[in-house]
Parts: C-alpha cells; sequence; structure tokens
C-alpha cells in the first residue's frame, strides 16, 4: 500500500508525496504482463503462445512503468478521498518527478511528488450593508402607440394601390446596372427586390410619387439613399461601401409592383384577435393591454440589472483568499496547451474572478440546498422552444412533434448541461433577492438605457 505525505507549502498550498515499494507495484506488474502475453500478435509465434521472455524484452520496461505510475495515482487519488480535500483543478506532478528513472531492471521504491491548491473557507457578505437600487421603469407613451400601430399592420389587409402615394408604400423593384441615360450596360448587376417607400431619401421619394407598376426611374445610390438604408443596399447589390465608385453607379430602378397593408380597424373584432379572452371592448382597454406586457418586459430588463448589480455586490464585497502562485501554475502548465508566464499574468484577474464567483455560487448553492430537478430542465427546454417556434403560433395545433423535439434535446448532455446552469443561476438570484431591500426608484426608459450604457462601459 502507497505510504503519502502532506507539507504545507504556502497559504492554501500543499505538497503532496506518494511512495510505492516494490510489493505495490510487482504482483501487479506481473500479471499485466501475463495479460498482454495473451492478446499480443508477434509474426513467428501463434496468438497467445508468446513465451514470456520475449514478451518482458520486448514490452516489460513499457508495462513495468505503467503499473508502478497507476500504483502513485492509486494512492494519490485514495488519499484525497481519504481526507476529502477539496483542491482546485488537479494534482500538479512536480517537475522532479522523472517516470524515465523507473527501471524495471531495478526495481526499488519510487517516491513521486504533486502540488495541490486547496480551496478556501469564507463568508458571504451582509448584503444589506451594500446600497442596491432596484428600478421601476415607466413605460413610455410612444412606445404603447408604436406597437399598436405594429399590431394594426401585422393584422392588417394587403391592398395594390394603383400609383405610389404614402411612405408606408411597398415598392417590388428590379434594380439593372445602366449608363446616366439608362441603356442597359451587358452583363451589369442585377437584382431584385423590396422596399419601403420611406427607405428612399426624401428627395428621391418626390420621384416616386405617382409612379406605376412597370414605370421605371435611373438612380444612384448615394444619391437615392441615406447612409444607413444605402449601406444595407449596397451589400445586397454584392458592392463594397468604402468603394466610392459603387455608389456612383447608375442603376435602373423598374417598380414590379406596388403594395400597401391596410391597417386594421381599432374595434372589438380586432382586440380579439390580438388579446384572445380578454373581452377588450375600447381602444383604452386595449392600449392598457398593450401597456401591461410592455409594462412585463421591462420589469424583466430592470430584474436583469438588478441581478448583475447583485452579482457585482457578491464579487466584490467577499473575501476570498486564493493560492495565486499555485493557481497561476496550474494555468501554465495545466492546460491542454501550455501557457507563457506573460499570458498568464494577463489572464490571471479574468481567471480569478470567474474562481471566485464559482467558489461564491457553490457555497450559496450548498448553504441553501437548491437544486434542480429533471423535470424543472424539462420545463426550461420546452418554455425555450416554445418561444422560438412562437407559442401563440402554435395553439390550436398538435403538440406530439413539440414533445419528440423536447425529448431529444433532454438526452443532449452539452443541451441538459447548458440548461441546468440557467435554471441554478436563476434560482442563486432569486434566494440572493431574499436576503436584500434595495431601495425602489422610479426610471424613464430613456435614464434607465443611459444607465445600463454607463454600468457596461465601467465594467469593461
Amino acid at each position: 500500500m502507497a505510504t503519502v505525505t502532506r507539507e504545507n507549502i504556502g497559504p492554501l498550498n500543499d505538497k503532496i508525496t506518494v511512495t510505492v515499494d516494490k510489493e505495490d507495484y510487482l504482483a501487479p506488474f506481473e500479471k499485466a504482463l501475463k495479460q498482454y502475453a495473451k492478446s499480443a500478435n508477434i509474426p513467428g509465434f501463434r496468438k497467445g503462445m508468446v513465451p514470456a521472455g520475449i514478451i518482458k524484452k520486448m514490452h516489460g520496461n513499457a508495462v513495468y512503468t505503467e503499473e508502478v505510475l497507476k500504483s502513485i495515482e492509486k494512492g494519490l487519488v485514495d488519499y484525497l478521498q481519504k481526507e476529502n480535500l477539496d483542491i482546485f483543478g488537479q494534482p500538479l506532478p512536480d517537475m522532479q518527478n522523472d517516470p524515465a528513472s523507473i527501471d524495471m531492471n531495478n526495481p526499488a521504491t519510487y517516491s513521486f511528488h504533486f502540488e495541490v491548491g486547496i480551496k478556501p473557507s469564507f463568508e458571504l457578505p451582509d448584503l444589506n450593508t451594500v446600497a442596491l437600487t432596484r428600478y421601476k421603469i415607466e413605460v413610455p407613451d410612444n412606445m404603447v402607440e408604436e406597437e399598436s400601430e405594429r399590431l394594426r399592420v401585422r393584422q392588417g389587409k394587403m391592398t395594390e394601390p394603383e400609383s405610389v402615394a404614402t411612405d408606408e408604400d411597398i415598392l417590388n423593384i428590379k434594380l439593372e446596372e445602366c449608363d446616366e441615360q439608362g441603356n442597359l450596360i451587358e452583363n451589369g448587376i442585377q437584382k431584385d427586390n423590396s422596399l419601403l417607400l420611406k427607405y428612399f431619401n426624401p428627395s428621391f421619394r418626390e420621384q416616386l410619387i405617382g409612379k406605376k407598376k412597370d414605370d421605371s426611374l435611373v438612380l444612384q445610390l448615394d444619391k437615392a439613399f441615406d447612409e444607413k438604408e444605402r449601406d444595407w443596399l449596397v451589400s445586397d447589390l454584392g458592392l463594397d461601401k468604402e468603394e466610392p465608385a459603387g455608389l456612383e453607379k447608375f442603376f435602373k430602378l423598374t417598380i414590379t409592383k406596388i403594395g400597401l397593408v391596410e391597417k386594421r380597424e381599432l374595434n372589438e373584432e380586432f382586440f380579439e384577435e390580438v388579446f384572445p379572452g380578454k373581452e377588450i371592448k375600447d381602444e383604452d382597454a386595449f392600449r392598457a393591454a398593450i401597456r401591461e406586457i410592455i409594462g412585463a418586459s421591462l420589469n424583466q430588463s430592470s430584474r436583469n440589472h438588478f441581478h448583475h448589480e447583485l452579482y457585482h455586490a457578491l464579487l466584490d464585497n467577499t473575501q476570498i483568499e486564493f493560492p495565486e502562485a499555485f493557481l497561476k501554475k496550474l494555468m501554465e502548465k495545466g492546460g491542454e496547451e501550455e501557457k507563457s508566464t506573460a499570458q498568464v499574468e494577463e489572464e490571471f484577474p479574468d481567471f480569478k474572478n470567474q474562481l471566485k464567483w464559482s467558489l461564491i455560487t457553490e457555497k450559496i448553492i450548498k448553504d441553501n440546498a437548491l437544486e434542480v430537478t429533471p423535470e424543472e430542465i424539462r420545463n426550461q427546454i420546452t418554455q425555450e422552444v416554445l418561444s422560438y417556434f412562437g407559442a401563440s403560433g402554435l395553439q390550436g395545433t398538435d403538440m406530439s412533434w413539440i414533445n419528440n423535439y423536447v425529448d431529444s434535446m433532454t438526452k443532449n448532455r452539452e443541451q441538459v448541461e447548458n440548461t441546468y446552469r440557467k435554471v441554478i443561476t436563476g434560482k442563486i438570484f432569486e434566494m440572493m433577492e431574499t436576503k436584500v431591500t434595495p431601495v425602489e426608484q422610479p426610471i424613464s426608459l430613456e435614464d434607465f438605457q443611459k444607465l445600463q450604457e454607463e454600468h457596461q462601459h465601467h465594467h469593461h
């Protein structure tokens, strides 16, 4: 049986030495060698009939080294489990460990050394001593009006006016590269598209008013569009927006179709379509229902912001000591690829913050016995699927395919792990919300958005 000793070499940093004698590895070595002989394929010998001496000569030292290292590893793992050591990552083998010194012809006592970083014990701060604010975002009237108009258009009826008349007209157009007089260029750019009249700049818009299907005009992109719409169209045409020559090209624009969505009347039939079962009778009640939905969305934004504040309050006010020298070694040597000292120094602050947050969340989960059930994972995945496909559009349809889809996702390990993290993170913040008493403060949407921008700038 391996002998294990442990000595402290720094704050939260120990050195573990595992020593094995002949009796720890010789019997397993002989057994492994016999097993190897049974399966070895060596020319000139039948399978399983290779003499032990030949096997030992050809492969003995490799098998011997493997068995010695296995006995070392077993001694280390057994010790960590017995002592219940909570360590960072994996034990780091000492640079002086030399597997090449293991020699089958000279069985000996072998000692291998490992360095470990011990996870610290710590207490969470009393967050009631931290100034925290929860914002109540006021729903702007213009948002309610814009959503009302959007719904009227979405539920509206498509018509085909005889001529271009309003900014909301939808023009199906054909763009063909031409010269200034409108003569088409051979092998020039050609593209069909669909644009609202308001996407053209005001001066060119005037030229389109009154035009009918099959009418055409000659345009240059830099004169017909303002920057935002022009950049999108330039990209669609396969041109480079940084190249002035492309913006100066002439195109023949031909109207192939004129469309206009006739907005729905604000009546009970429309209200019932938008909010089925709510029995909305008039415009005031309709706008109140819209305001409620927008308010719920803004409230979620406010809650997300508050959770972010909680995150920083916990991170900034929790005092945790780290075995920094060991952690830097772990970063340098413990990954798939070795990192330079400069890389480690650059990445260490972020790495330490991530580690700190991981320890904090582990403690919250343990102290409050938080857990996530398979049913909660399934429910979360189902909600995400319904949200992705649009739950309202699935009403009255056969839901069995949704259930089958969710079934397949719950068998995907990565999907389940990601969903677990989302659900447990939600529970962590819900729990921490019960531990604090924030100041409630009304705020306009504009000021809230400015606050978020400042917050992001401050923490980047």
